[in-house]
């Protein structure tokens, strides 16, 4: 966000006079809908009339009902929804200048100056040449008498922002395009389900049993790897053929080579992902079936190939595309208020946890010199071109899968350890620190039950086949316990002398944060102590300092919300209800918060955000008049530490006494199924980057502290906390962060989501005021691409 503040501007005044049309077009995806009903709702609370663009480009060429006003109502249930309601088609009439020319007309008959597009980089080029002709559209119009010079001259401006919405991920500018991460949990749901049968390591078997086997399985992506890569890094596959890097001459060879070794380590199941558009170094396409004949006909393994096809378009948002595409929404809107005749076109974008804008042509240009250097060879390039995120993604997938044990050992020894609650993701993190531990010639220990482990000796060597499997398993295969080192501490010190370990991986919550802490407080008494740690922050609560995000939380933050959808919809039809739901998080709201934007409720109460009894009032009154319109259903969540007082129960009483013959309440605690369940392939591929990152930083450490023979660390940047910070994995001192933390309500003392809970309020109809102080600058690609994901 800019520093540089605006003169004071009433954001419910933004848009009196204007109007505003959102269409969406092209391939469709995940996660439109909610973009679609952040772009309706805050473009209404900004005082603009706004409109449906029904069936895309053509519905704008076409016009008539095809382009309908859009009410607050018309938006309501469409989160949980997949693909476009209003409709998407590819128009072959739009590319003509007489279709442009009729799109133009309609746009002005309606004074339609402002157009958000929401598609991929066909449909946003599209709408950039048609906003560049905007003046010589209009010229033609009024010769030919279609509208009147007043007509042209009051529409003489056409605004243009574009929201990114593709299962690809192929635009480059932005982190993710909306529909991405939904792909990723159809295509994961696929994996484990075909997977399973092979998986189970627990089992002994024969060489020759049938539950070897090789998978196969293909991903759409023709010009972009990305899903490819991303499911790869999540399932801990053996192999991946993308478009940007095809394999090295000779690859089959390698591949064979490759399966065979697995299998010679243990290893009962192979995976291979390949991407629709893979290829050879000479451009042939490199297809599922081709792979196939070659692994069964050269090692008659028992070799089954999925091709998922449009199942990866279907089904149900996931949270993080709801979340996306409401904040995208938004921030467009912000876009088209602000913008000048001298603006350029712009598309919304994500770079690590902020949402930005980028000059759209910049980010058209970067992709389409992807297509170029891949066509060319340079497939280097074309890595580097994708951005930061997918460069660190290729990077550590190889490092991971592609690297065999060295023969030479380091006679190092790590030592990994779970603390406090289990989350999703724990697992996938163990497995990448672990391996890239081997890879490193360490030899890698398993803490059992956390600080208790290591104070009782609970330690083993972990091996690389011991952790195969483990991306995808909830909860803690090492075991966990929230018992803090404090009173520990002499019995630690000797078991780090006796298993002779030199470096710490913590992988927990906030217990984590704080237990390496009390390692670092004890480095004074205890020369045991100075070695290199790290804390990896994971825990559904997402409370641990110096890390915007926590391992589990994406997790745990999709249960949420798809039990909200199921609540909700129990009370479809023309019952008046309303529904109170509890969330775990401890103090830290962000839980309530981020699951009340993706689920759409009307209220979340949080410790953070303080709340009395005029604020129950004024949303029980709210709820009174919601249930007026065509809108009969409620939806309250409550973070289980918000308030000592207002409890749930209290909240459950209050609404259900004041909602008599208006509405009936319903109760839900949710409870601990929000800690387990199967990973997302967000924290799972998270939980993979930061224990690959964490143990070559470790190795980077113990260098800089091999001293004399021995290893000896007491700096405070020789324990640190592995955090996402706005754009960047960083590596930050334990002992610097404790200013950052309120000890007592276990939460850091500054909370990135905190910004985001005006939108949830404004989308559920509340009459606040939305801060426009500060606003987004247009940003560049390439400044903004060589700073991600470092």
């Amino acid at each position: 966000m800019s520093k540089d503040f605006h003169p004071t501007m009433d954001p419910t005044k933004m848009g009196l006079g204007r109007s505003i049309a959102v269409l969406t077009s092209g391939g469709d995806a995940q996660g439109m809908n909610a973009a679609v009903r952040a772009t309706v709702r805050v473009g209404l609370y900004a005082g603009a009339k706004v409109y449906f663009v029904h069936e895309g480009y053509q519905g704008l060429v076409d016009g008539g009902d095809n382009i309908r006003p859009a009410t607050w109502e018309s938006v309501s249930m469409m989160l949980q929804l997949g693909g476009t309601v209003i409709g998407s088609a590819r128009s072959e009439d739009f590319r003509t200048r007489e279709g442009r020319m009729k799109g133009a007309c309609n746009l002005v008959k309606l004074g339609i100056t402002n157009l958000c597009v929401i598609g991929g980089d066909g449909s946003l080029t599209g709408a950039n040449q048609f906003r560049t002709e905007w003046s010589g559209l209009l010229d033609d119009l009024v010769k030919a008498g279609k509208i009147t010079a007043a007509e042209a001259k009051k529409s003489s401006h056409l605004n243009i922002v574009g929201m990114v919405g593709s299962i690809d991920n192929d635009f480059c500018g932005t982190d993710m395009t909306i529909g991405t991460d939904s792909a990723l949990h159809r295509i994961m749901e696929v994996v484990d389900a075909i997977t399973t049968t092979a998986q189970r390591s627990d089992i002994t078997v024969t060489a020759s049993s049938i539950h070897q086997r090789t998978f196969i399985l293909e991903v759409m992506g023709r010009h972009c790897g990305y899903l490819a890569l991303v499911t790869a890094l999540a399932c801990g596959a053996d192999w991946v053929f993308i478009p940007e890097m095809p394999p090295d001459d000779g690859w089959e060879n390698h591949l064979c080579r490759r399966l065979t070794d697995q299998r010679g380590r243990g290893c009962r199941l192979n995976v291979i992902i390949v991407a629709e558009g893979a290829m050879s170094r000479d451009g042939k396409l490199i297809t599922s079936d081709q792979i196939k004949k070659l692994v069964t006909d050269r090692l008659g393994f028992d070799t089954r190939t999925t091709i998922l096809g449009h199942v990866q378009r279907g089904g149900t948002p996931s949270a993080f595309d709801r979340i996306l595409g409401s904040r995208m929404g938004v921030e467009a809107v912000m876009a088209l208020m602000e913008a000048t005749p001298d603006t350029p076109a712009c598309v919304v974008s994500l770079s690590g946890n902020l949402a930005v804008r980028l000059p759209l042509m910049e980010c058209v240009q970067v992709t389409k010199d992807v297509t170029a250097a891949m066509a060319e060879g340079r497939f280097d390039d074309a890595i580097k071109l994708r951005g930061k995120s997918f460069q660190n993604n290729w990077n550590t997938y190889k490092l991971l899968a592609h690297i065999n044990p060295p023969d030479v050992k380091s006679n190092i020894n790590v030592a990994i350890m779970n603390i406090g609650a289990p989350c999703a993701g724990m697992n996938a993190a163990v497995r990448s620190a672990v391996r890239m531990g081997i890879i490193q010639g360490h030899t890698m220990l398993a803490v059992h039950d956390g600080f208790d482990g290591l104070a009782h000796g609970q330690i083993e060597p972990i091996t690389w086949t011991s952790v195969t499997g483990w991306t995808g398993i909830g909860g803690s295969m090492l075991g966990t316990k929230r018992t803090l080192p404090g009173k520990l501490l002499e019995e630690i010190s000797l078991n780090i002398a006796k298993f002779n370990i030199h470096a710490l991986v913590i992988i927990g919550g906030f217990e984590a944060y704080v237990g390496g802490l009390e390692l670092v407080q004890a480095r004074e008494k205890y020369e045991e102590m100075c070695i290199p740690m790290v804390v990896i922050p994971a825990t559904v609560s997402n409370n641990v300092p110096g890390s915007d995000f926590s391992i589990g939380a994406d997790t745990a933050l999709n249960t949420i919300t798809s039990t909200c959808d199921r609540i909700k919809q129990s009370a479809a039809g023309t019952k008046r209800r309303v529904f109170i739901v509890e969330t775990m998080g401890g103090y830290c709201g962000y839980l309530a918060t981020m699951a009340g934007l993706a689920a759409g409720a009307d209220a979340a109460y949080i410790f953070e955000e303080k709340f009395g009894i005029k604020d129950l009032e004024m949303n029980v009154e709210h709820l009174v008049e919601k249930m007026k319109t065509t809108v009969k259903r409620g939806l309250i969540l409550r973070n289980e530490n918000s308030n000592a007082n207002y409890t749930t129960d209290f909240i459950f009483s209050l609404y259900s006494e004041e909602g008599k013959g208006i509405f009936d309440c319903r109760k839900n605690v949710l409870g601990h199924m929000q800690q387990g369940g199967t990973p997302t392939p967000f924290d799972r591929t998270f939980g993979t980057k930061m224990g690959a990152k964490s143990v070559r930083w470790l190795s980077e450490k113990l260098k800089e502290c091999y001293r004399h023979g021995r290893i000896f660390a007491n700096t405070p940047d020789s324990a640190c906390v592995l955090g996402m910070r706005k754009r960047a994995l960083t590596f930050q001192p334990l002992s610097e962060l404790k200013g950052d933390t309120d000890f007592e309500h276990r939460i850091p003392k500054t909370q990135w989501w905190l910004k985001i809970r005006p939108i949830m309020k404004i989308l559920a109809k509340y009459d606040i005021k939305l801060d426009t102080s500060e606003h987004a600058d247009m940003e560049h690609v390439i400044k903004k691409s060589s700073s991600l994901g470092k």
